[in-house]
């Protein structure tokens, strides 16, 4: 390995120490990381171009322009968007779009509406997300594979048919190859060896050298956990050099071994399926709602992995695990958490049009299944036949309508929809104990709700039925009425007149803030001495506070009792009674309400104080009552208004007991399985033939489950996806082991197995490996292990530089692939380093009581939450719209959809990160203590610091240089301190190095 000084990535002489030591902190770590950092970020690939174009651009073109401007219906201004020619050419006003150019753009500005004259389309503005498209096409510089001329227009051009595609390379079955013959059979350690080797030996190319055992060590411990090797896994390896080639390869397959047993393999490659699954904790978009479930999806695919169930297991719990019998509740569990994997996509709850919100997320199941179990692009034909694969889009229908039988909302009636949480079964004394805790909530939510319906029967009318959704006079109230606008205020109140069941002119409420400065006090002036009951008048809603402190001075004292206003009010639906207290005329007495530690908004309109004698007149029936009806009536209604008191103290302590049932985010069979119809391009409401539930057909090798008419199929096609005959799924899963561990595919395009990705660099190869891994009973970890420890993964990231000459992509592997390290690696590196990394393994990350998607406080939580968490990267909240800025700033995947294969930039704000981000200033001084505290010589300071970061040992001239840098007098002012700070500059210089961020 080539050495460099203590400012790897820059690759030239570091400063002078005694310069380094003045500098300031980002004049240190400019003339290292910024620099080296800097450059442009790659495009998206050619077939994920137009992929975009065939899902995203054609549809709406389609549906949206070729009414005007195709010659199928009409050409207006001369201007065809039907072919790529037609808007290259423009119409009467010239080129219709510019690409790269989509603010220069006539088309943009046209359908942007920012263009005076021309507005299009003219009758109706595109939605903002349409528009959006558009210019997201137009930036990338709108990738068109229509042919055809204005004047001439051809054909659309349509994909391969089914006979076509059976013959098409991964729609073929796979079968295991014979092992190619080798010139150098003492290098191959495993047959895939072979295959690669003979490829070099017919192309007449050289393979690289083994890697150094330190870079082996580091490749393999970041590979297979994630972390950095100890020191003293760095000196096993190094041990390796003494022994014989047997004895190396013996204890290198132990330490393979213990990493696989190790829980951080889990932890490690299950962020991998992840990607796959765009596992989230939110839902995205502008309303935002948390998935405060999501995180049992993300524990069952880790644990899933560590106990290396075979992965067409791991894939069929996915898709139909509540489908799937189960021999304990443990079972049952896992099987309906799998499901999550349907649930957790990018889903607008706000959708208005139900049944196009229904087909939205059938259409976005289906594009993650595809893409990561089968390696194609199924959304493509939602509108219109495949254009460059073997998928009719009446075998996209067939598909749609296993999902559309499939429910994944609770119901499609709701203003925002919601999602389906199952409870999940347990086992033994805590079951026993769940299910009498349940039981006995049941009976309180019903004792509750017999009450409030005796005390509406008990309850006084004050005004006809009709008349509770309107403001109501302080005269047509009986007793004394106190308004809000008599009420004495302190603090800020809002008057309000939102909703009409308001006294008088309208209310009050406290906006939610300042809680413990506002109160309102309603002093009354009673005609004369005796008993009254006291009403008190609010609206109910679920943002309101459930805890209103209200206080009540009366002739015999004061009492402060607590009033729920989220629930209906019991009197006529527009006041609940406070009690009955004894005041005398003249005398002191008020009501006062306070927002002191409230929970919500508090509002206050009347208080009514209604003498005793007059509440009998008020009664159901409306006839006058006599003195012994009128106690017996009020002595029953006081008793249930205290019953129904301590029935709801009893529930809400009962509610937030920590014994409560957990829940799972699931999909469940629809109880009325159908057919889907064909929907004309795309549109839910253009209708077709109906097509029956079925799966690929030029993927179908023997005959296909067949799919009862009670059940939706989803059990069938899991079985489909993961069964031996299917010639893509273990190709696909094989093909991204390989990619994860050697930084490319065999097929490269791992996303798409299609006619339009890349056919595999060593087809027999894929073959092999797809072939033995269904015969090891589709274990990954036997899979890993078979890759790791072939002398194809240990090779060294450079070699012959006439194979570099003929071959610099590196496709025929004669080398291993320098990789950068991917964004939750870095992380937790430096927490490592720093030592404030937190092992724990599983649960929650975000604290469940601040999850609720009912309130509307939980769209904030998001959009306010500050990422303080230590753990493992895998664990920190995963929220759509906002993601922790490490993550951001290194390549993070896009949440939004499958990720089989992430894109790794080289950006100026990656330097900036690691020269200025408080994160990275605080954990380099953190690891500074760490390493000083040990009390050691400086020397072997540095040398611990290099190892640990880098997992090497520093070259002379760093040493020295480190060592120049790091030291100082002891004679020097706050020499400790100054100390200290050399020591945060140097790691955090180690740190924004290439080194650290590289794999080799």
């Amino acid at each position: 390995m080539a050495k460099h000084s203590i400012h790897p990535s820059v690759g030239r002489p570091a400063r002078a120490p005694k310069a380094l030591a003045a500098a300031s902190r980002p004049h240190l770590l400019l003339a290292g990381a910024a620099l080296a950092l800097t450059g442009t970020a790659s495009g998206a690939a050619p077939a994920e171009q137009m992929e975009f174009f065939e899902k995203k651009v054609r549809p709406l073109l389609v549906d949206k322009c070729y009414s005007c401007h195709s010659p199928e219906h009409k050409v207006k201004g001369g201007l065809r968007l039907d072919t790529r020619e037609g808007w290259v050419t423009g119409g009467d006003s010239g080129p219709a779009l510019l690409p790269h150019q989509p603010e220069t753009s006539l088309f943009m500005s046209a359908v942007g509406y920012t263009n005076r004259d021309l507005k299009m389309p003219p009758k109706q503005k595109l939605s903002d997300e349409e528009i959006a498209v558009f210019r997201d096409w137009i930036a990338m510089g709108a990738p068109d594979p229509r042919t055809g001329t204005p004047e001439t227009a051809k054909p659309a051009s349509k994909g391969m048919s089914i006979e076509e595609g059976r013959k098409f390379w991964a729609f073929l079955p796979p079968i295991k190859p014979p092992l190619p013959t080798v010139k150098d059979s003492s290098w191959p350690t495993t047959d895939a060896d072979r295959f690669v080797l003979a490829g070099l030996e017919s192309a007449g190319m050289e393979h690289a050298a083994d890697a150094p055992l330190e870079v082996l060590a580091r490749r393999l411990y970041f590979d297979l956990t994630g972390m950095p090797p100890t020191t003293g896994e760095l000196h096993e390896f190094q041990q390796m050099a003494g022994q014989t080639q047997e004895a190396a390869l013996a204890t290198y397959g132990g330490i393979v071994d213990r990493l696989l047993s190790s829980p951080r393999f889990g932890e490690r490659w299950g962020r991998h399926w992840l990607d796959l699954a765009r596992f989230a904790e939110s839902s995205g978009g502008g309303r935002t709602l948390p998935f405060k479930d999501a995180w049992r999806y993300r524990d069952y695919v880790i644990e899933s992995l560590n106990q290396d169930m075979p992965l067409d297991r791991f894939v069929s719990e996915q898709l139909a695990g509540d489908l799937m019998p189960a021999a304990t509740p443990a079972d049952r569990r896992r099987q309906l958490t799998a499901t999550g994997f349907l649930v957790l996509g990018p889903t607008n709850y706000e959708e208005q049009d139900k049944q196009l919100l229904r087909m939205d997320i059938v259409d976005e199941q289906m594009d993650t299944m595809g893409r990561a179990f089968l390696g194609m692009t199924l959304s493509c034909a939602r509108c219109h036949d495949h254009k460059f694969d073997p998928i009719p889009a009446s075998d996209y229908y067939a598909l749609a309508g296993i999902f559309r039988s499939t429910r994944t909302l609770k119901n499609y009636k709701d203003n925002v929809a919601h999602w389906i949480d199952t409870p999940l079964p347990m086992e033994g004394e805590e079951e026993t104990q769940l299910q009498a805790h349940e039981a006995r909530l049941e009976k309180l939510t019903a004792d509750v709700a017999t009450a409030k319906k005796r005390i509406k029967k008990l309850s006084p009318k004050v005004e006809a039925k009709d008349a509770k959704a309107r403001p109501v006079a302080p005269d047509e109230l009986p007793g004394v009425v106190v308004d809000d606008t008599q009420a004495t205020v302190v603090g800020t109140w809002k008057t309000s007149t939102r909703y009409p069941t308001y006294v008088g002119d309208g209310y009050l409420h406290d906006q939610n803030e300042d809680k413990g400065a506002k109160t309102l006090t309603f002093t009354p002036k009673v005609p004369r001495d005796g008993r009254y009951e006291v009403w008190l008048s609010y609206t109910a809603l679920n943002d309101r506070a459930d805890n209103v402190p209200v206080t009540i001075l009366h002739a015999d004292g004061e009492e402060t009792l607590r009033v729920d206003q989220r629930a209906e009010p019991t009197v006529n639906g527009r006041f609940v009674s406070l009690g009955q207290y004894r005041f005398v005329a003249g005398g002191e007495g008020y009501v006062l309400i306070s927002n002191d530690a409230t929970n919500g908004i508090v509002t206050a309109d009347a208080v009514v104080f209604v003498p005793l004698d007059e509440l009998a007149k008020l009664q159901t029936t409306g006839a006058p009552a006599s003195a012994d009806s009128t106690g017996t009536v009020h002595t029953q209604l006081h008793a249930a208004q205290a019953q129904l008191k301590d029935l709801e103290k009893e529930l809400k302590q009962l509610q937030a007991s920590p014994l409560a049932r957990p829940e799972a985010m699931t999909v469940q069979d629809d109880s009325e399985p159908e057919d889907c119809k064909i929907h004309v391009r795309g549109s839910i409401r253009n209708l077709g033939a109906e097509v029956p539930r079925g799966f690929l057909k030029v993927a179908q090798h023997g005959p296909a489950p067949e799919i009862p008419d009670a059940e939706s199929g989803r059990r069938q096609l899991a079985e489909w996806v993961a069964n031996r005959n299917n010639p893509l799924t273990a190709r696909v899963l094989v093909n991204r082991t390989w990619m994860w561990l050697h930084g490319e595919g065999l097929v490269r395009t791992v996303d798409n197995f299609g006619t339009t990705g890349e056919k595999p660099t060593h087809p027999e190869l894929l073959d092999a490996l797809a072939v033995e891994f269904m015969e090891d009973g589709w274990s990954l970890k036997r899979l890993v292990k078979r890759l790791v420890i072939g002398r194809t993964y240990r090779m060294a990231s450079t070699g012959p530089d006439a194979s570099l000459q003929a071959d610099p992509d590196n496709r025929h592997w004669w080398r291993q692939n320098r990789r950068r390290m991917d964004a939750e690696s870095i992380r937790d590196s430096i927490l490592a380093m720093s030592g404030q990394l937190d092992p724990k393994v599983g649960g929650p990350n975000v604290k469940a009581d601040a999850i609720d998607s009912n309130s509307g406080a939980a769209q904030n939580l998001e959009y306010n939450y500050v990422f303080t968490d230590v753990r493992r990267s895998v664990y920190t909240p995963a929220f759509r719209n906002k993601r922790l800025e490490l993550f951001e700033t290194f390549d993070f995947a896009d949440i939004n959809q499958p990720i089989g294969r992430r894109s790794s930039s080289t950006v100026a704000p990656q330097a900036l990160y690691f020269l200025n981000h408080p994160f990275m200033l605080e954990q380099s001084r953190l690891a500074a203590q760490r390493l000083v505290s040990t009390q050691s010589s400086d020397e072997a300071l540095v040398r611990q610091a290099y190892r640990e970061i880098l997992a090497r040992s520093p070259g002379p001239r760093e040493l020295r240089l480190a060592l120049d840098f790091v030291t100082v007098s002891a004679s020097e002012q706050d020499a400790e301190a100054r100390r200290l700070d050399n020591w945060s500059l140097l790691i955090q210089t180690l740190f924004a190095s290439v080194d650290f961020r590289y794999l080799n």
